[in-house]
Formats: C-alpha cells, structure tokens, sequence
C-alpha cells in the first residue's frame, strides 16, 4: 500500500484515526450539554480550522467558478453531514461510544451499497463479502451480550 502525502490510503488511515479520536472527545464532550448545542461547537472549530487552511494554502476559489451542479451536490452533502452529525452526538449522549462507533461505521456498507445503485461503482464478490462482515462486525461489537 503506498502511503505517500498523495496517496488515498495515506489520507483514510488518518480519517480513521481522527474519526476514532472524534468519538472518544465526543463522549467526553457530550456529558454535560446539550448534543445539539455540542454539534454547533463542533461545526464553529471545524469551519476556522478550514477557513485557516483555505486561506494558509491559497485554495480560495472564486465562487462564481463553481456550478451549480456542484453546489447543489455541496450543499446535499454538507445538510447529510450535518444530520448525521446531530445524529451522533445525540446517540453518542444516550449510549456508549464502543456501542454507537460500530453502528455509525455501517455508513461503509451503505456507501457501497450505494455507489452499487446510484453511481453504477462495481464490487467484486470479494468485495461483498467484506461488505457483509463489516455489517455483522459492527453489529456484533455493538451489541452488549
């Protein structure tokens, strides 16, 4: 696996990790407010942490150099981000993080079942098969026995 700055597998190996450390910082987080209220802090840091980078790395882009396509799928995106964050933290202040982490990461199955249907993507058998024990992985780590 190459694992240069440039490489997909480099930059999921960090997602994953900081996705790790986000719930664990959550849980803690969440104990005495209000998850919705903890979802907008959240969302205030994340949004300067970008902002900085943005404008540290000169990406800025004119906005009228984007289409509307783009935007419309943008926007679907970040309203999706935004629902599954409030989602989280709220499930994050009722259960366990060991428990509600699992059953958050069945968004790998679902993102292959959807780029299956929707974005014509094509899994191998192989590939369904690690589908399938994702989901019963994750069901099986979050259920309390």
């Amino acid at each position: 696996m190459n694992l240069g700055l440039s490489s997909w597998q480099f930059w999921a190996v960090l997602s994953a990790g900081f996705a790790a450390l986000t719930a664990i910082f959550a849980k803690v987080g969440v104990e005495n407010v209000n998850s919705d209220f903890a979802t907008l802090i959240r969302t205030v840091v994340i949004l300067l942490i970008v902002a900085a980078i943005v404008a540290a790395t000169g990406q800025f882009q004119a906005p009228g150099s984007i289409s509307g396509r783009t935007y419309l799928f943008l926007v679907l995106s970040g309203m999706a981000t935004g629902a599954s964050w409030l989602c989280y933290f709220r499930a994050l202040k009722l259960g366990q993080a060991a428990q509600v982490a699992p059953i958050d990461k069945l968004s790998v199955v679902l993102i292959a079942v959807f780029g299956a249907l929707f974005l014509g993507e094509r899994l191998s058998g192989t590939n369904w098969l690690g589908v399938a024990l994702i989901a019963a992985g994750a069901v099986l780590v979050a259920s309390r026995v």
